[in-house]
């Protein structure tokens, strides 16, 4: 039976990183692809992040703090990092969510590269900045 949302949701018998992989599975496409893609870039870029799966289906990575998320929708794949307005993106990575005061996205179509020394450059910055202590702490 196909995973939706709501059946994963409620599925706490799998561990999330068995959720993630049945999710890539499910897809069957490009998208599955480039969640894939993701996933393995994120896991080298730190290899002890933590997988979870949150809001209805959301594969999510952590440490210390969310990372960023990895939502799938007909026409992109998106990673949101959760603080992603106060990450250096000098590879030019961020595409969406631009106008907001904490996050920001990048929004994978079908074809397009990924550029891995960015993506996981983006990835240790936001490690780095959940190890920091908050400010005026």
């Amino acid at each position: 039976m196909p995973m939706t949302p709501e059946s994963s949701e409620a599925d706490t018998s799998r561990l999330p990183s068995q959720l993630i992989d049945a999710r890539i599975k499910d897809l069957g496409d490009w998208r599955g692809e480039m969640l894939a893609r993701l996933r393995a870039l994120i896991h080298e870029a730190c290899p002890d992040v933590v997988e979870t799966w949150k809001w209805r289906g959301v594969p999510v990575w952590e440490h210390g703090g969310i990372l960023c998320t990895g939502e799938t929708h007909k026409s992109v794949v998106k990673t949101t990092f959760m603080k992603g307005a106060a990450l250096e993106d000098p590879a030019g990575l961020f595409n969406a969510s631009l106008d907001g005061n904490a996050r920001r996205a990048i929004d994978f179509r079908d074809g397009d590269t990924v550029d891995a020394t960015g993506f996981k450059a983006l990835i240790r910055a936001a490690v780095a900045l959940n190890a920091r202590p908050p400010k005026g702490g």
